[in-house]
C-alpha cells in the first residue's frame, strides 16, 4: 500500500496524483464515491458510470476491427430501417 499527499483547493478539488490517474485509468470527469469511515478517515473508489464504460467499450471494439465511422453510421442507418420495417411498417 502507497500513500499520497493530495492538497484540497478552491471548491473542494483535489487532484490525484498522475501515477494512481494511469494505474487505474482515472480521466477528467470520473466520478467517486466518497465513504466516511469516521474518526476523520475515509475512502474514496472510483464509480465508473455505465455509459462511459460501455462506451469505452464499444470505442475499444471499433478499434480492434478498424470500423471507420462510415460504416458505423450506415450499420446504425441499416438497423434503424429494419426496426421501423419490423414495429411500424404494414403487412
Amino acid at each position: 500500500m502507497s500513500s499520497n499527499i493530495v492538497q484540497i483547493r478552491k471548491k473542494g478539488s483535489i487532484t490525484v496524483p498522475i501515477e494512481i490517474r494511469n494505474k487505474y485509468g482515472l480521466n477528467e470527469g470520473d466520478l467517486f464515491t466518497l465513504i466516511d469511515l469516521g474518526e476523520g478517515a475515509f475512502m474514496l473508489t472510483p464509480r465508473i458510470s455505465q455509459v462511459n464504460r460501455l462506451g469505452r467499450q464499444i470505442a475499444e471494439l471499433i478499434q480492434e476491427d478498424n470500423i471507420s465511422l462510415e460504416d458505423l453510421l450506415n450499420s446504425l442507418d441499416e438497423e434503424r430501417e429494419r426496426y421501423y420495417k419490423d414495429h411500424y411498417a404494414a403487412d
